[in-house]
């Protein structure tokens, strides 16, 4: 899914106030992990992930693999801390235009 500058605008305004639902540790992505991202999506259509990777590729490495795993939409990355969102059958959140 393709969201234009304003949706962004938006989702990122409603992560704000969000804490990180899902933290990657030392074992990096793993099935566990890539399961609890998709149920956090499910059930919240918007959350922040944090990373704990010690180099920039390893970490745009790890956004990448779990962007395509999942088929959600990047909405930031900012520090270690990545905001996903995906929209859920019945939609919580409304998305300008």
């Amino acid at each position: 899914m393709n969201l234009s500058t304003k949706q962004k605008q938006h989702l990122k305004a409603l992560a704000h106030p969000l804490k990180p639902v899902v933290m990657i540790g030392g074992n990096g992505l793993t099935e566990g992990v890539l399961a609890e991202i998709e149920l956090a999506l499910n059930h919240h259509e918007l959350i922040k992930v944090k990373i704990a990777a010690e180099d920039r590729e390893t970490k745009q490495l790890i956004v990448e693999a779990i962007v395509r795993e999942t088929k959600a939409s990047n909405v930031q990355v900012i520090g270690n801390v990545l905001v996903l969102y995906r929209p859920a059958q019945e939609r919580k959140i409304t998305l300008p235009r």
